[in-house]
């Protein structure tokens, strides 16, 4: 399994704008073979910090989510969203394994 790990600089006067976006991409992921595990807002911490972690089950299932959300309607209609809104300045994509428990 590889976890995606999004940490997001948001515009803190948009932070309405990004949260409607994010709850669009939460059934896109699992509509193409994905597990989210939720985007995460600022609260006791920089107004302009949000987080996305979400799962597939390797790096190669995740390529072909993304490939496919490059064709998608839905997919590019979130795109359009957060560009339209501004409510995201940058974004930065890390790639995370489990530590598997050993007994």
């Amino acid at each position: 399994m590889i976890t995606c790990y999004i940490k997001y600089e948001i515009n803190p006067a948009r932070i309405a704008e990004f949260e409607e976006y994010a709850r669009m991409w939460i059934p896109l992921v699992e509509k193409f073979g994905g597990t989210h595990h939720g985007y995460y807002l600022p609260h006791e911490s920089p107004n302009d910090l949000a987080v996305c972690l979400f799962s597939f089950p390797s790096l190669a299932d995740y390529e072909v989510y993304r490939a496919k959300s490059m064709e998608d309607e839905d997919c590019q209609k979130a795109f359009r969203f957060a560009e339209t809104m501004d409510c995201i300045r940058r974004y930065d994509r890390l790639f995370l394994r489990p530590v598997e428990r050993q007994d």
